[in-house]
């Protein structure tokens, strides 16, 4: 089967991050813009012409009546209904708001694939000091070492008045999503008669760089501490990742180790990144798909296509729900569709290209991501034929105890196989905890050495 799409054409920048990077910072009088007809994330405060999608009013800062801590976050929006549905027979009257990969699932399955879509609410929050420093960071904020890191930049988004592809691909990997947070997870890859087995994480980030009070200097090249846990099934049980991903990727690659209880020793793994498979993905995903994009820029000239009006997954709460079971989700041939919420909404288009000299298992890499809050919300992966081979979706929500929007739900549909992998699913378990209590003494070797032989 051969799915080749083609980037539509789209009004706006079309700006390469070749060679030495251009100066990112902007001027006193563009970032002044932040905060009044920009949003201080930089989007466009405004809504769209026909009132479509509305302007930006702060998106939601406090949870609703009936949350209470710990539990599974309530759908602010539950009232709301669908306002029209697109499927293959429909499908045309919307493509030019489509991605490519949403048009190849449309005739790949024809009977069963549909978008619900909704009435577009841009909830998307954050907490005050990431607007504050997300303003100081646009006149100071630049790219390093050919686009594979960057300087002078803490707390908040470093570009958020984008002039390349490379910022706002940084955006994305340096947005708000807490600081020290716990979550538990599963993962899972279903047969294409839709039977599967849950893969189970404990997820620990330690972001660094979102700290109140954190310096440039301080970091010391690296921004998050990542810890993943198998927990189910029990073959796999005990394997544990740790990472320290890295600011600038060139002077100092990310470090990985991995905890095996077979071997019942740390070992480094400088495999974890690139087109590697995920973990216990059965090859259905890379570990620089995980988090929809994570790790080093480098193999990719990336450019920035422009603005967008997209149909996209938003305001997932649904797929969060605890009154939803993971049997409900995960259905043949792709998720529950009358679970998934669409919406219109504006996102900045990044295409990335395999840089010549090096290797990766996809060729070129489509990216919509969100103008509030620099979420990837789907990518569009082809392979080395330049066929549309992967779509990968991201479905957020406004986690409002934080306030942040992050995914809920990861999936990523193989067109070829005939498969997908779902990641992030926490209907049945517990609540990811923005509290969690660590110190950088547990992200060492020393300590995964030592909580592996507990």
């Amino acid at each position: 089967m051969k799915l080749k799409k083609s980037l539509p054409l789209f009004a706006g920048v079309a700006l390469t991050l070749l060679g030495t990077p251009l100066p990112a910072a902007v001027s006193e009088a563009d970032a002044a813009r932040l905060g009044k007809d920009l949003t201080p994330m930089g989007a466009i405060r405004a809504g769209n012409s026909d009132g479509t999608i509305p302007a930006w009013d702060g998106g939601i800062t406090t949870p609703p009546a009936d949350y209470k801590p710990g539990d599974h976050h309530p759908d602010p929006f539950a009232s709301d209904q669908i306002l029209y549905t697109i499927n293959a027979q429909n499908k045309d009257q919307y493509k030019d708001k489509l991605t490519a990969g949403h048009l190849a699932m449309f005739d790949t399955y024809p009977d069963s694939f549909k978008l619900n879509v909704y009435p577009s609410r841009r909830s998307a929050a954050f907490p005050q000091r990431i607007y504050d420093a997300t303003l100081v960071n646009a006149t100071k904020a630049k790219l390093v070492a050919d686009g594979n890191g960057v300087s002078d930049a803490i707390i908040g988004i470093p570009f958020p008045i984008p002039s390349s592809g490379g910022e706002v691909i940084w955006n994305h990997l340096l947005r708000y999503r807490g600081e020290n947070v716990g979550r538990w997870i599963a993962q899972a890859v279903p047969t294409r008669s839709g039977k599967y087995t849950l893969v189970k994480f404990e997820d620990e980030f330690d972001m660094l760089y979102s700290k109140p009070g954190a310096k440039f200097e301080d970091l010391n090249n690296v921004i998050v501490y990542f810890k993943q846990k198998v927990i189910a099934p029990a073959r796999l049980a005990g394997f544990i990742l740790l990472a320290h991903e890295t600011l600038n990727q060139v002077t100092q690659p990310r470090a990985a180790w991995t905890y095996n209880t077979g071997q019942r020793r740390v070992r480094r793994a400088p495999n974890v990144a690139y087109d590697n498979p995920g973990t216990a993905s059965d090859g259905m995903r890379t570990s620089d798909q995980f988090d929809m994009f994570n790790g080093a820029p480098d193999r990719y000239n990336w450019k920035l296509v422009g603005r967008k009006e997209m149909i996209v997954p938003y305001n997932a709460y649904k797929l969060h729900s605890d009154e939803v079971q993971y049997k409900d989700i995960l259905t043949p041939k792709h998720i529950n569709p009358d679970l998934a919420r669409y919406e219109l909404h504006r996102v900045w288009v990044v295409d990335a290209t395999l840089r010549e000299g090096t290797s990766h298992i996809y060729s070129r890499r489509t990216f919509y991501i969100d103008e509030d809050s620099w979420q990837i919300l789907a990518v569009d992966q082809y392979d080395r034929r330049g066929n549309l081979w992967r779509v990968s979706e991201g479905f957020p929500i406004n986690y409002y105890d934080v306030p942040t929007l992050w995914t809920t739900l990861e999936v990523h549909t193989d067109l070829q196989a005939g498969r997908y992998l779902v990641i992030g699913l926490d209907n049945e378990s517990r609540m990811y905890d923005f509290n969690l209590k660590r110190t950088a003494k547990d992200y060492t070797p020393a300590a995964l050495r030592r909580e592996g032989l507990r």
